[in-house]
């Protein structure tokens, strides 16, 4: 049960920081009421006093706001509804979405938009190994290749491999037209998609080029040692016991590997994934994390949260046809 607090004034310094802290219309304003009917919010000025059963959060709450909006952040309303979620589990926004990773090749920098990411980034940052594990939309991949041209551009490792089993959703891989490199080229296209996003698309074919980027299906991993290499192996869920092992015996000196996977996605035969049991085979490895993104975690349109979540709730039956 809430308690309350006396009331408490926070101050905003500055006018000019008065239209994003509440929002076009007060819209950000507005969504802060909503979410604590029992606190009553009063603007005047550049002074918003705040009193009722939640006055100490909603207070903590602003002050973040401020925080992000002096540090370049652009407020919306997901941004303020993230942050009302942290603040609820006593994690402080300001911490979690200031915190630059890299910057794309347009200059924007890239930053983790939940506690969720945060701590991702984090555990890669100090594993060795690191499996990322949740549904589609919470920046699994995107954020391992942010993470991976960082590291490439810091000169930590010499290049960047990324891979992801070449398993069919739903199609047959031999009716595509072309080669097998090209076969195999729409099943690699993600990877290709987030690395034009940090590095833009001429930036990313030169470094392909040069061989100091290598995209290639995870059979192609068989029989290497990879040294000094910073290795993405994405859509891990369709690969089977076998091959996550190969993947993983695979790592050299110097090496850095992000593994992502979703569960709800199990495109290999028979449901043979390797990622089923591997945690507790591995957990007490050092050097080596499992991170378990939600459907909290999602940054895309909302709408994909709430398929996520209406998914979760009906179970597996739902994605195999029994619902």
């Amino acid at each position: 049960m809430s308690v309350s607090v006396a009331a408490v004034t926070v101050v905003v310094p500055g006018s000019h920081l008065m239209s994003g802290l509440l929002g076009e219309r007060d819209a950000h304003l507005r969504q802060i009421e909503a979410k604590f009917p029992n606190t009553s919010i009063l603007v005047r000025g550049n002074e918003i006093s705040i009193s009722g059963s939640d006055t100490e959060i909603v207070g903590r709450l602003f002050e973040e706001l401020i925080a992000l909006l002096q540090s370049g952040e652009n407020l919306d309303l997901a941004v303020v509804a993230r942050s009302i979620e942290m603040l609820r589990v006593d994690q402080k926004p300001s911490a979690v979405l200031t915190h630059e990773i890299a910057r794309q090749s347009q200059g924007r920098p890239i930053r983790p938009k939940t506690s969720g990411q945060k701590k991702y980034v984090d555990a890669i940052r100090e594993n060795v190994i690191t499996f990322g594990l949740g549904p589609a939309g919470t920046g699994k991949t995107w954020l391992a290749i942010a993470m991976a041209v960082h590291a490439l551009q810091s000169k930590t490792v010499q290049r960047i491999i990324l891979t992801r089993p070449a398993v069919e959703a739903g199609e047959r891989l031999g009716y595509l037209p072309g080669d097998l490199m090209a076969k195999l080229d729409p099943y690699l296209r993600p990877l290709y998609d987030a690395l034009h996003d940090m590095v833009g698309p001429e930036g990313a074919q030169r470094l392909v080029e040069k061989q100091v980027v290598e995209v290639a299906p995870l059979a192609y991993m068989r029989g290497r040692t990879l040294n000094n290499s910073f290795i993405i192996l994405d859509e891990a869920q369709n690969a089977t016991p076998e091959q996550i092992k190969m993947f993983l015996t695979r790592i050299g000196f110097g090496s850095k590997v992000v593994v992502t996977g979703d569960m709800s996605q199990v495109d290999v035969p028979d449901n043979r994934s390797g990622l089923v049991g591997l945690e507790n085979i591995l957990s007490e490895i050092d050097g080596l994390a499992f991170v378990h993104l939600t459907a909290g975690d999602i940054v895309r349109h909302k709408i994909v949260t709430d398929i996520v979540s209406a998914y979760e709730k009906k179970g597996s039956s739902a994605v195999n046809g029994r619902a």
